[in-house]
């Protein structure tokens, strides 16, 4: 079971901090046939995350991607800024365990890594957690429903 769903890419996204493991899952995602939509940055030069974030949690929130993934140093950083999206349930996840509950019981829509924090091999793990978890729904989708302001 994957949350991919046809004929729509992946949205990517990270700071300079991020920016070698985007590269390195984008390439893993390639591998095994997902093309990805990368939003940047293009570089290991300092840079802003928000400048990256916020067109990636559009096209996830607009449909036109699906679902996010998006990195920065701590990660603390992307997510917040993905998370001011009304759409966005982005999720910091450090295990698969976490990436696993984050889609099942919250429905989150963007995958958030800590880039400075994991291993490229780790990350693929969580990345794979994420993706073929899907939500289920029941008591979790009432909270949420909760969640918009």
């Amino acid at each position: 079971m994957s949350i991919l769903k046809n004929g729509i890419k992946p949205a990517m996204c990270s700071d300079h901090a991020g920016y070698e493991l985007k590269s390195f899952l984008e390439g893993y995602l390639e591998s095994n046939g997902i093309a990805v939509e990368d939003f940047g940055t293009n570089s290991a030069e300092s840079c802003d995350y928000p400048d990256f974030a916020h067109p990636c949690a559009q096209a996830v929130e607009s449909g036109k991607c699906y679902p996010g993934i998006a990195m920065c140093g701590s990660g603390n950083g992307i997510a917040m800024t993905l998370n001011k999206h009304q759409g966005i349930r982005a999720a910091l996840c450090w295990t698969p365990e976490l990436a696993r509950l984050a889609r099942a019981h919250n429905d989150a829509n963007v995958l958030v890594l800590p880039a400075r924090f994991i291993t490229p091999e780790l990350a693929v793990e969580i990345l794979d957690a994420f993706l073929s978890t899907p939500f289920e729904g029941g008591r979790h989708q009432r909270r949420i429903d909760k969640i918009p302001v």
